[in-house]
C-alpha cells in the first residue's frame, strides 16, 4: 500500500477550511475530531483485551513488555513505559520503550533511522529481548520499516507480537499475532499523525498497562496500592490509601504503615483482614498480591 493511499493521508473535509476560520473555530473543529477517537478505540477493546491477556501472562511467566516506534509513535511507546515504576512501582525493566535514533529522538526528530527494518531487529536484541517477552509494535501508519524489522525479529523468537496502527489492512497488522487498529479517521493536517492517530495510540497504551498491573494486583479498586512511600510525598500519599481502603483516619493509617514495614498492600489486609504482617503477607503471597482475594481467603 503506497503512502497515499493510507486512511492517514487523506484530506479531512471537516477542516479543508481550517485556516480561514477565527481562533475559536480552529479549536472547535479540531475538538470535534477528537471526539470520534475514544469511538474508534472502543471498538478495539476486543484486541485490547487480547493483548493484555497475553502480557499479563508473559509478565507471570518472567516475561518483559516492549514498545517500538518510530517518531511519534516512538515517543509514545517510550513515555507510557516511564510512567510504569512511578505509577506502579514497577521494575524500571518491566516495561520498555525503543525509538528509532535512540534516546536523541526523543526530543529531536532523527526519523531517517525508521527505513531500516534491520535496525528496529538489531535495537531489539540489543535490548535481550527473548521468546518470554511481548513486543507491542507502533506505526500509526502500520508500514514503518523499522517496526516490521523488529516484528520479524520477535516472530522469529517465538514471542507474543502486537501491532498499533491506525490504518485499514496494514503491513502491521498482517505481521503480528494481536493487532489493534483504532481508525480515527483522515488528520486535521493531512498526514499529521501526531494528532488524531498519536491520541489514539496513547488511548490504547494507556489501556494496556493499567489493565495489566490491574490484573496483576497492583490496584485495588482504584488505588494505587503499590505506592512505595520513600518520600514526604508518598508517604501522605500511602496513608491516605490506607486510609481510603481500611476504612480508618489518617493518623491510623500511619501507624498501620509502620507496621506494616512500609508496605501499603500488607497494611490493608492487617487491617481488614483483622491479622498481623505476617499472616498479611502469607495471604497476599499465596495469592500473588491480589487484596482482593487475600481478604477473601483466609487459608
Amino acid at each position: 500500500m503506497n503512502l497515499a493511499s493510507l486512511l492517514t493521508e487523506q484530506v479531512n473535509a471537516a477542516s479543508e477550511g481550517i485556516d480561514t476560520l477565527p481562533t475559536e473555530g480552529v479549536l472547535e473543529v479540531i475538538n470535534a475530531e477528537d471526539r470520534k477517537i475514544a469511538d474508534a478505540v472502543k471498538l478495539e477493546i476486543p484486541a485490547i483485551a487480547k493483548a493484555v491477556d497475553a502480557i499479563v501472562e508473559a509478565i507471570r511467566g518472567g516475561g518483559r513488555l516492549f514498545y517500538i516506534g518510530a517518531g511519534t509513535s516512538g515517543r509514545l511507546g517510550v513515555l507510557d513505559a516511564s510512567e510504569c515504576p512511578p505509577t506502579f512501582n514497577a521494575a524500571p525493566d518491566l516495561v520498555q520503550g525503543i525509538i528509532a535514533g535512540g534516546d536523541g529522538a526523543l526530543a529531536r526528530a532523527t526519523e531517517t533511522t525508521e527505513d531500516d527494518p534491520a535496525i528496529g531487529a538489531r535495537d531489539l536484541k540489543a535490548r535481550g529481548f527473548t521468546k518470554r517477552d511481548v513486543l507491542v509494535g507502533i506505526a500509526a501508519s502500520g508500514r514503518t520499516p523499522y517496526v516490521l524489522g523488529a516484528v520479524e525479529e520477535a516472530v522469529r523468537c517465538g514471542a507474543v507480537t502486537v501491532g498499533i496502527s491506525c490504518t485499514p489492512d496494514s503491513e502491521l497488522s498482517a505481521a503480528v499475532a494481536i493487532p489493534i487498529a483504532p481508525l480515527a479517521g483522515p488528520e486535521i493536517l493531512a498526514g499529521s499523525t501526531r494528532m488524531k492517530a498519536g491520541t489514539a495510540t496513547k488511548l490504547v497504551l494507556n489501556m494496556l498497562t493499567t489493565a495489566t498491573f490491574i490484573r496483576l494486583g497492583y490496584v485495588y479498586g482504584n488505588l494505587m496500592v503499590n505506592v512505595q512511600p520513600k518520600n514526604r510525598k508518598l508517604v501522605d500519599r500511602a496513608r491516605r490509601i490506607i486510609a481510603q481502603a481500611a476504612g480508618v483516619d489518617y493518623e491510623q493509617a500511619g501507624t498501620l504503615l509502620e507496621a506494616s514495614g512500609n508496605q501499603v498492600r500488607t497494611a490493608i489486609v492487617m487491617s481488614r483482614g483483622g491479622t498481623g504482617r505476617a499472616e498479611a503477607e502469607r495471604r497476599l503471597a499465596a495469592c500473588g498480591g491480589h487484596i482482593s482475594e487475600a481478604l477473601n481467603n483466609n487459608g
